[in-house]
């Protein structure tokens, strides 16, 4: 009788969860999720709205008269220097910022990067408000994308959404390709471009460049870090300087037994269109009608192929280059230069 009631006390003495209203736990009401992600948006667009400009353009070259235009980029040091988009500014005889607080400064256009779509700025102002830069490589789909700009001249407009896609390729003016370009469904218009797209905590993840029309909610953002590094080389030279082996060409099939016969790693390669005189093609013996296949060790599929091949790191740098002529196949060698 003792043993059973020993066995009673010990059991009554175990620790017993007890619930109460301060330990329960319970899921967020839908108005505390909205009431959250306007604060987000809200706080996000409060932090870098100092730093967004509205840029605008004079443009006097075309036919004699004057004319005009704008978009948006933002300040991303404190001593004036701005990133926008080279389409915003191409051609421009006179640019103008006028920033958050009312001030209008003339600006000088410090280098310009088409095949990038990128363009720094600088105007004569000190101290300014600076956008914090984010890291794109870290960016999920599906995270809070916030856009800041003037479409249509509609000044510190704020359009949010998400990060549809990443990675996506996006062919600039001058025909090559930007690469590892952000996709969102935050409302872009004509004037978001070179604009800011910030993730939730305010950080610049993206430089709004392009909407799809008349699609609604396909806009693209080139990433921060691709936009980092050309600003970078923009503020010390002035310009991107890519490598170019001046030929024209077009992506073709290569026949299946001649793929066989050289036992080829690719089954396409770029057929030599049209050779510049005195380019680095010329002298290297590339003729119409050669079919590219390969630069260095590098496989060439495709012309967009060959412009990554082609970086400023390749330039005055002897390199092999695989074709086929007719059913031979030949290697030859290349030396890219800078083009003038």
């Amino acid at each position: 009788m003792k043993a059973n009631l020993r066995r009673i006390l010990d059991e009554d003495s175990r620790p017993v969860a007890v619930e109460s209203d301060r330990t329960r736990t319970e899921a967020p009401s839908d108005t505390q999720l909205l009431d959250a992600y306007s604060i987000a948006v809200s706080g996000a667009a409060e932090k870098v709205s100092p730093a967004v400009v509205h840029v605008e353009i004079t443009n006097s070259k075309a036919s004699g008269r004057p004319s005009g235009g704008s978009g948006s980029g933002f300040v991303f040091t404190p001593d004036g220097f701005i990133l926008t988009n080279s389409h915003v500014v191409t051609d421009a005889s006179a640019v103008s910022v006028t920033l958050l607080d009312g001030r209008r400064f003339a600006a000088d256009i410090v280098g310009n990067d088409p095949d990038s779509d990128l363009a720094v700025l600088r105007i004569g102002a000190l101290k300014l408000a600076a956008a914090e830069l984010g890291d794109s490589a870290a960016v999920k789909v599906g995270q809070v994308a916030i856009a800041i700009g003037s479409p249509y001249g509609f000044q510190y407009s704020v359009t949010a959404g998400v990060v549809s896609a990443m990675g996506r390729s996006l062919r600039a003016a001058s025909g090559r390709m930007i690469d590892n370009v952000i996709q969102t469904d935050a409302a872009l218009n004509p004037g978001n471009s070179g604009g800011p797209l910030v993730n939730s905590r305010g950080q610049v993840i993206g430089v709004n460049t392009a909407v799809i029309l008349p699609a609604q909610g396909i806009c693209f953002a080139i990433a921060i870090n691709t936009a980092s590094f050309v600003a970078a080389r923009l503020m010390r030279d002035g310009r991107i300087n890519r490598a170019h082996l001046g030929i024209a060409g077009m992506n073709v099939p290569i026949q299946r037994k001649v793929v066989r016969f050289h036992r080829l790693a690719v089954e396409r390669g770029v057929m030599v269109a049209s050779v510049e005189p005195g380019s680095p093609a010329e002298k290297a013996g590339l003729r119409t009608n050669d079919i590219v296949i390969a630069f260095g060790e590098h496989p060439v599929l495709t012309i967009d192929a060959m412009h990554k091949l082609l970086s400023d790191e390749h330039a005055a740098t002897a390199t092999p280059l695989a074709i086929l002529r007719g059913t031979e196949k030949l290697v030859i060698e290349v030396t890219p230069e800078y083009r003038s």
